[in-house]
């Protein structure tokens, strides 16, 4: 299934993305220099909460479009259930 983004869905996504790739950027460089265990370990944890809700609107973006399109979002031959599990699947995989 190709998901496909609109205007404010897409900026969305990339500006989280963007968040988190800066704030990776960000604890590379605090080991760096040495910082303190506990700032590295603040900074980790919010780029891990930025990439998981980027990984929530894209998976939502799916189920939306699964949704309102089921035929389309199936593959060759998937039934609806392969589809349904293969949709809880990804959703877990964040969880």
């Amino acid at each position: 299934m190709e998901l496909q983004f609109e205007g404010d869905e897409l900026k969305s996504v990339l500006n989280r993305l963007r968040r988190a790739q800066g704030q990776i950027s960000g604890v590379v460089k605090m080991i760096e220099e040495g910082r303190d265990c506990e700032d590295v370990v603040t900074q980790l944890a919010a780029a891990s909460r930025a990439l998981d809700r980027a990984g929530f609107a894209i998976i939502a973006t799916g189920l939306q479009q699964c949704l309102t399109d089921p035929e389309r979002s199936r593959g060759d031959g998937e039934t609806t259930e392969q589809m349904k599990a293969r949709m809880e699947k990804l959703f877990l995989s964040l969880a």
